[in-house]
């Protein structure tokens, strides 16, 4: 019987330590090459895409993943801008991601791409939610006007603007993390977005974070707000347990 109890335990644990090792995934959309990120728990568990910041998969997003993936979730790091786009510096950051907000159907085209690469690696097609931060929070709200397949999408401190000026209804669930002093999105765009999701019918939440600028929940910014950051996160944790259980 403790022989048994060991090998239990020993199992458990190797589980949870190959949680935590994210193993890169090559895939193409044409003839650009990405190279994603990826946990997989077990085919068929409930997944979550990340869609990363301007400069593309960085520490913050391998920090979600590695800890979405110890609750049991497949997740999976896109790579928005194919290798031989993946930005240098802040100028090339801004001028790629610029690109995709002010060009939507090429960014939803790309989320899209990563989507069904995740549900060949293994994720359950109709338990899957999609968070992002920063350009990757602007990725998710427009995944949820696209209505792509997700269950719930989370808008990390994105950008909130509207490019096109068509309305539908809206099915994905959302969150939107945004931090009360963030310069780079005005008050006009926040009321804007209230109106377009009162005008999509869709089922929304917009949470104020006090105290927090832009990037207030990457710990590598000068903008870190480690107390708001947990707050943020752990609201994320909740609506991802209530769209994907």
């Amino acid at each position: 019987m403790k022989k048994n109890l060991i090998l239990l335990s020993t199992f458990f644990v190797t589980l949870i330590t190959m949680a935590q090792n994210l193993q890169v995934i090559s895939y193409q959309d044409g003839q650009i090459q990405h190279q994603g990120e990826a946990i997989i728990v077990k085919p068929g568990n409930a997944g979550v895409l990340i869609l990363p910041a301007w400069m593309g998969i960085d520490n913050e997003a391998r920090t979600a993943a590695k800890d979405l993936s110890q609750k049991g979730y497949n997740v999976f790091i896109a790579d928005i801008y194919g290798q031989a786009a993946t930005p240098k510096t802040p100028e090339d950051a801004k001028r790629n991601s610029s690109f995709y907000k002010e060009n939507y159907q090429n960014y939803r085209h790309k989320i899209e791409i990563a989507l069904q690469e995740f549900i060949k690696l293994g994720a359950n097609k109709d338990k899957i939610a999609v968070i992002g931060y920063c350009f990757g929070g602007t990725g998710t709200l427009e995944a949820a006007r696209a209505n792509l397949p997700f269950t719930g999408v989370v808008s990390i401190h994105g950008g909130l603007k509207k490019v096109d000026s068509t309305y539908n209804k809206i099915n994905p669930k959302i969150l939107v993390v945004h931090p009360a002093e963030d310069q780079s999105v005005s008050e006009q765009d926040i009321d804007l977005l209230m109106a377009e999701m009162r005008k999509g019918e869709a089922d929304w939440q917009f949470i104020y974070y006090a105290d927090s600028k832009h990037t207030f929940t990457n710990p590598e910014s000068k903008d870190y707000n480690p107390i708001m950051a947990k707050r943020a996160w752990q609201h994320t944790l909740l609506f991802l347990d209530e769209v994907l259980n």
